[in-house]
């Protein structure tokens, strides 16, 4: 969200955000390779991405508290591919300090 309702933003302390780059291994590969040719859910590869997105999180949530936030608003993720094997998993957002109204 952009804002939290029944609160007031009383300080903007900054972008913060949580990073991580994750080698895919080669037994999840192979698997995804023949799950492919079959079709369904690559429950390796989700397992793996569900777990990188609590590790960026907590780790954007940290930097925000070490700020001095209590809140991250307009909390985003962003994936990319590195290299062949390599993928970067970040979660971003602006570190405030809110008040209840």
């Amino acid at each position: 969200m952009n804002d939290i309702p029944g609160y007031e933003v009383t300080e903007v302390l900054g972008e913060v955000f949580g990073l991580t780059v994750r080698s895919r291994n080669i037994g999840s590969q192979m698997g995804a390779g023949f799950k492919s040719l079959v079709g369904g859910e690559l429950k390796g590869m989700t397992k793996n991405l569900v777990s990188s997105r609590q590790e960026v999180t907590h780790r954007m949530v940290e930097e925000a508290e070490a700020k001095g936030a209590n809140a991250v608003l307009a909390m985003r993720f962003d994936t990319s591919e590195m290299g062949g094997n390599w993928t970067e998993i970040c979660a971003y957002g602006t570190a405030v300090k809110i008040r209840k109204l």
